[in-house]
């Protein structure tokens, strides 16, 4: 039973931040446009009510900082304010605090984070950030992650430093929640912008809404870029807190040149795994004996024969309680498996073994009665 989270990440989302939610330029369906807008004013009111002490927003740059003189993996910004761009300039708050303390934090985590004091804030931060209902004097931690210089961190990569990042904010006893800002599929300033690879992001969209969030590892550095998910990154880090949790609100938007994906999640949501028992689950410590006896009519036909003629003799061997005992008289395979957690393979070859004794004692029976 999951508990209620008092640090660390405790509530987490992947969402878009197309520069045409702000600018609205008439190629736009603005109908779309607004139910994007209304979903991630929802979850930034979830958000809210949580009461984190801490928003932190991981995104990418997109040429507009790091690309010649510095290329980081990952870097934070560690100023107390930055200007925003485009049609969000003008002064952001951020939280210098936080920021300066997880660059030594993450350091014993294994991870160099790169700090800033001068990036100005792009669009992928502040967009999301004002959709979802947040001011520019609320301060945001805002983690750039390379998305579009190679060579850029792998997936692995990014989905180790989430989990660095929450164990970091547990460790200093911060409560936040994630935002994980970046579009499926689209290709900016290439030939392939207008021709978004929807099908992809439709499958791995589905899975996300199912829980299923490890499959995004499963996406080489090749497979991010020709499928324009580049900045799947930034929900990789996301993913690592995630874990394998049903999204409370989820929504799939394709346009034209991007795929609006917006999912969101609550770590007080247990895993979809979770108290599910394994198909093959570990040898039962308790029931050793049990385990033995049955490995043994696995493993030796002379044994599955002993058992063939006198299965109590058998069972005589083993310390076994009752109700064990019961069961391999009867050589009771759903029992055995399902009720006292002997692994399948054991019990399914002790069945296999016993049958061929079985018939082997069958037909030499048959063949002295024939020979008097």
């Amino acid at each position: 039973m999951s508990t209620t989270r008092q640090t660390g990440i405790i509530a987490a989302a992947a969402v878009p931040h197309a520069p045409q939610f702000l600018s609205r330029p008439a190629t736009e369906d603005l109908e779309q446009v607004e139910r994007v807008r209304q979903q991630l004013a929802a979850i930034g009111e979830d958000f809210r009510a949580r009461n984190p002490d801490t928003i932190i927003v991981v995104s990418n740059d997109h040429g507009d900082h790091f690309v010649t003189h510095s290329v980081p993996a990952f870097c934070v910004h560690a100023a107390d304010r930055a200007d925003g761009m485009h049609k969000h300039r003008g002064d952001w708050a951020l939280d210098p605090d936080l920021a300066y303390a997880l660059v030594p934090e993450l350091e014993t985590q294994g991870f160099d984070l790169a700090y800033t004091l001068s990036a100005k804030l792009p669009t992928a931060f502040t967009i999301p950030y004002e959709f979802m209902g947040y001011t520019r004097e609320t301060p945001m931690t805002a983690i750039f992650v390379n998305a579009y210089v190679p060579p850029q961190p792998s997936g692995r990569r990014c989905y180790a430093f989430g989990q660095a990042l929450d164990r970091a904010l547990r460790s200093l006893g911060r409560r936040a929640v994630l935002i994980a800002s970046g579009g499926m599929s689209h290709y900016p300033g290439t030939r392939h912008y207008p021709h978004p690879d929807v099908d992809t992001d439709r499958a791995l969209f589905e899975r996300m809404k199912a829980g299923d969030l490890r499959q995004l590892l499963g996406l080489s550095e090749r497979q991010l870029d020709v499928t324009g998910n580049l900045e799947l990154r930034a929900t990789l880090m996301l993913a690592a807190v995630v874990g394998e949790r049903v999204p409370f609100a989820a929504q799939f938007e394709p346009s034209w040149h991007h795929t609006y994906a917006t999912l969101a999640w609550s770590l007080d949501t247990p895993p979809v795994d979770e108290g599910q028992a394994l198909i093959y689950p570990a040898l039962p410590a308790r029931r050793v004996p049990l385990v033995e006896a049955v490995y043994r009519l696995r493993t030796s036909a002379a044994d599955a024969r002993r058992f063939v003629e006198d299965a109590a003799a058998f069972c005589d061997q083993f310390r076994l309680d009752a109700d064990e005992r019961s069961a391999l008289v009867a050589l009771d395979e759903a029992a055995l498996r399902d009720a006292f957690g002997i692994h399948a393979l054991l019990t399914a070859g002790a069945r296999t073994q016993v049958e061929i004794a079985r018939k082997a004692q069958a037909g030499a029976g048959a063949s002295a009665a024939q020979n008097h």
